[in-house]
């Protein structure tokens, strides 16, 4: 049978606070407490918790070890910590602190071997490979270090591809041209990853409705959707959005 697809709010981080950008800098607001809404989350139903720290990696530090270890106090469902991570004792700690994975992205294009080292030493479960990018004039997608602000000139599918072969354990995939629009996903995108890659894409960036999962999760082969503005306004649930799915013939988790 087909695993079952995962829903998961996504925290962006800044000062303390969850807020939510439009294609990563656009109209910034404050959505909340980040260990509050996570164990609203967890309470509605969902798989998994993403907290991303936005401006971590441009400001040369890692994710606040403080915010991990009272939201696992709290939460009882998988966590996924990323922002700043770029060493091997970085991960160690994160884990320590009780994230079940650690998402790493700008540090791993700087400097890949990273991959392998987290892959050797916790294993590729624990590793989330993010990769945020826009796509060209020509069609593909290009891959944004630092929190969408650095181009690199590295096409994104294959950027995938050699993170699954160095050890990553599934991907978070943002289209920079969709986050927090409402609009939809990148669904081309997200096809082109499904023929690309083997382990288990995350779709990231423009879910503003139910319509919007069901398709990336579908037409997409995605297997998680991630959203943000759709939950931390509260236009709906968790457990709305499975609901949707299940009727559609979705296999969703309970």
């Amino acid at each position: 049978m087909p695993l079952a697809k995962r829903i998961i709010p996504c925290l962006d981080i800044k000062d303390g606070r969850v807020v939510k950008n439009v294609k990563f800098h656009l109209n910034t607001w404050d959505a909340g407490d980040p260990v509050a809404l996570a164990a609203e989350y967890d309470r509605q139903g969902a798989d998994e918790i993403v907290f991303l720290d936005i401006n971590a990696s441009w400001e040369g530090r890692s994710a606040t070890l403080d915010l991990l270890s009272r939201a696992a106090e709290k939460v009882f469902i998988p966590l996924t910590i990323g922002g700043g991570v770029s060493t091997v004792e970085h991960v160690k700690a994160y884990l320590r602190a009780g994230a079940d994975k650690v998402s790493v992205n700008t540090a791993a294009v700087q400097r890949p071997d990273l991959i392998n080292e987290i892959a050797d030493q916790f294993g590729s479960s624990t590793l989330v490979v993010a990769i945020d990018c826009k796509r060209t004039p020509e069609g593909s997608w290009e891959v944004y270090l630092h929190g969408g602000r650095t181009p690199t000139g590295l096409d994104a599918i294959a950027w995938a591809q050699e993170a699954e072969r160095r050890g990553a354990g599934e991907l978070l995939v943002t289209s920079i041209d969709a986050d927090g629009t409402r609009e939809g996903y990148d669904i081309a995108l997200h096809q082109a990853l499904a023929d690309a890659v083997s382990i288990p894409v995350i779709a990231s960036g423009g879910a503003g409705s139910l319509d919007h999962i069901l398709e990336v999760l579908t037409a997409g082969r995605a297997d998680a959707a991630l959203a943000a503005s759709i939950f931390h306004s509260s236009k709906h649930t968790v457990g709305e959005v499975k609901a949707f799915l299940r009727e559609r013939g979705v296999q969703v988790r309970s």
